[in-house]
Order: C-alpha cells, then sequence, then structure tokens
C-alpha cells in the first residue's frame, strides 16, 4: 500500500488466465455496451460476464479490496482500441478535473489481453504523480518526463492506478491491433485500514514513502512527500504519523498567544 501511495500505481503480470485472454479479443472488439455512471458492480456487469469475470479473479479482486474496499461502484469504462500503423499518441493527461480529495480516491484497472512489445505503444505513466493536482491535459505540452513508464508486458497484464496519475496512450508501430480495456471504480466505504496491516509499522514504510522520482525537482519531492503523508495519514487514522517533522510543521497551530 505505501509502494501504491508513492509510485500512484500497482502492477500485476499476467494473472489473467490464457484461456480468457483467447476470449477477450472477440468481447473487447464486438465492445461492451455502457452502463451508467455509480452502478455497483453487479448491476453494471451480470454474473459470468467477461469484465465481472475479471473484477472476480483473486488477484485482482483482492488488490481492488486493499484499495477501495468492498462494493465499490463502476464509475465507467472503456475499450481502447490502437489499429496497427495507425493514429497518434495522446497528450499527457489525468484523467477528468482536478479532484481536490485528500483523503479517498478511485481506481482505474487497465486489462491487457496480448503480449505489449515496445513498437505496440502501451500506456505511458509518470510515477510519482498522482497527487500533483492538474485539470485534465494540463500537462499535455510536455512530451516526455524523464522515470517515466512506458508499459511493455505479458499478455493478462492488469494495472490498477490512482485516478490521478498522469499518462497517455501511445502511437501503435506494430502490425497488429493492440487492446486494453479500462474500468473506473469508485469506492463506497471509508479507504482506511482495507488491507492486511500487519507489517503497519515496518520502516520499509516510511521508506517507500520518502521515494523519489528522476522528474522531481528538490521543491516537488518535498512536495509530494506531504501529499503523501496526509494521504498516509488519512489511509491508516494516525493523524499523528510523519516524516521528517514535515506534516506536523506545517499543522502547528498554537493554543494560545504569548504574553
Amino acid at each position: 500500500m505505501a509502494r501504491f501511495v508513492a509510485h500512484g500505481a500497482l502492477r500485476m503480470d499476467a494473472v489473467v488466465p490464457k484461456d480468457m485472454n483467447a476470449e477477450a479479443f472477440g468481447v473487447l472488439a464486438a465492445g461492451i455496451p455502457a452502463v451508467p455512471y455509480g452502478v455497483p458492480v453487479a448491476e453494471a456487469y451480470p454474473e459470468g460476464s467477461f469484465p465481472r469475470r475479471i473484477l472476480g479473479l483473486p488477484e485482482v479482486a483482492g488488490a481492488l479490496r486493499s484499495l477501495v474496499g468492498p462494493d465499490p461502484t463502476v464509475d465507467h469504462h472503456f475499450v481502447h482500441v490502437r489499429e496497427p500503423r495507425g493514429g497518434s499518441a495522446q497528450p499527457l493527461h489525468g484523467d477528468a478535473i482536478i479532484d481536490v480529495r485528500p483523503d479517498a480516491f478511485d481506481v482505474q484497472l487497465m486489462y491487457y489481453p496480448q503480449d505489449v512489445t515496445p513498437e505496440m505503444g502501451g500506456t505511458l505513466s509518470v510515477p510519482g504523480s498522482h497527487l500533483r493536482r492538474i485539470n485534465e491535459t494540463d500537462i499535455g505540452r510536455y512530451q516526455n518526463l524523464r522515470g517515466q513508464s512506458r508499459l511493455v508486458c505479458p499478455a493478462g497484464t492488469v494495472v490498477l492506478l490512482h485516478h490521478g496519475i498522469w499518462h497517455g496512450g501511445r502511437r501503435n508501430d506494430s502490425d497488429v491491433v493492440r487492446y486494453m480495456f479500462k474500468i473506473r471504480l469508485n469506492p463506497t466505504v471509508r479507504q482506511r485500514l482495507l488491507w492486511d496491516t500487519a507489517d503497519l509499522h515496518d520502516p520499509g514504510v516510511a521508506e517507500e514513502l520518502q521515494r523519489t522520482f528522476p522528474w522531481y525537482e528538490p521543491a516537488t519531492a518535498r512536495l509530494e512527500t506531504y501529499n503523501r503523508i496526509m494521504l498516509w495519514r488519512a489511509l491508516t487514522g494516525d493523524d499523528s504519523f510523519d516524516l521528517e517533522y514535515w506534516a506536523t510543521r506545517v499543522a502547528n497551530r498554537p493554543g494560545r498567544s504569548a504574553v
């Protein structure tokens, strides 16, 4: 969980079985009907449907429960299709408008049914960007940032993203169609201590939360560390948690005036 708070993403390679990946091509090519915003998973995807089976895979279901909790609702979904030797790269962007929630987040599930090679233009994302509030394509003029991640993965990979992460689909320069299926999920419970907390106080937690990325300048690194502290406090309910006194200093509100 600390890694997700720091990176804004969780990647699970080849967690979808081969037979489902083979089935996915027909399902995604045919399209998956849209659903109303904010409906429960069971209402959006009937038992036995392809999306419901993806969400029900043990690794996927467990990760989603840790991140958004039980019974999330479906914000929306979309089948992304990149034709061979066609199209252009998306501008770097965050999905939807500025999101000011400091204590909650949606999760975007991205499923890749086939091996994604460098030539196929997998999703590009910028680790550690998710808590830097932007409005849609505010950062679209930037083509590349140091430390960005361009997805190359085996078939059946699922990536779970914080809704605020900066990302964009790349151009497909290969000779095959590339598919990606996205579902955005909204929590319906408070996202607090939803995961296995046996190692909550392990020193590795603080180490992970202080991770920096190549695109950070010194001021950015400090700001993002503060943002992570505030999110970690919300996720754990521990309002005293801090890293090197950053949040404690900012929260200082003396109770009385000096005489």
